[in-house]
């Protein structure tokens, strides 16, 4: 990375198909007062390591310490989004996430790092697309308050950085039925 870019993250928009339909894989951060997306629903991912050859290597690399699953065996790597800046308590962080979007066929049982991850879940995509999962996240800045957009999914609010990147993979998903 050359010096004053961004640093660089990837996070795994791991799909499958179950027999209510198609599903999103979804984790609840682990509670860490270092962590701004702390106890967030969210993608599995992480910041780029000097040894990651590449960003979709960050994301598998990030998803197996997090989650214990190797996407490069049970997963079919289907192309990624555009990258996000990442915004913590309503400021750019410097940094740039690229969401990884996998194809998965027989997943195994997840193993949870508990240091990282407090919950993983499958999400319905079809509900969310359809809007009956819509809701508001209510957030301070600056003073004020603000509805920030959010899925609920059992009580577990989706919001923020990894609503957007679900926006965008449901808008191609809406071009390329």
């Amino acid at each position: 990375m050359r010096p004053g870019a961004p640093s660089e993250a990837a996070v795994a928009v791991a799909l499958r198909e179950s027999r209510e339909g198609p599903e999103v894989l979804l984790i609840r951060r682990a509670e860490s007062p270092n962590d701004p997306w702390s106890g967030h629903m969210a993608f599995p991912g992480g910041r780029r390591e000097p040894g990651d050859l590449s960003l979709q290597r960050t994301a598998e690399r990030e998803t197996f310490e997090e989650l214990g699953l190797p996407l490069e065996r049970y997963g079919k790597l289907a192309g990624h989004l555009d990258d996000v800046d990442a915004i913590a308590r309503g400021r750019s962080v410097g940094m740039i996430i690229r969401p990884h979007v996998y194809s998965l066929i027989e997943p195994p049982e997840l193993q949870l790092n508990p240091a990282e991850v407090a919950e993983a879940i499958w999400a319905p995509i079809a509900p969310m697309m359809e809007g009956k999962l819509d809701t508001v996240r209510p957030y301070r800045i600056g003073g004020r308050e603000i509805d920030f957009p959010a899925y609920d999914l059992d009580g577990r609010l989706v919001w923020g950085l990894t609503y957007h990147m679900l926006q965008t993979l449901f808008s191609i998903c809406r071009l390329n039925p």
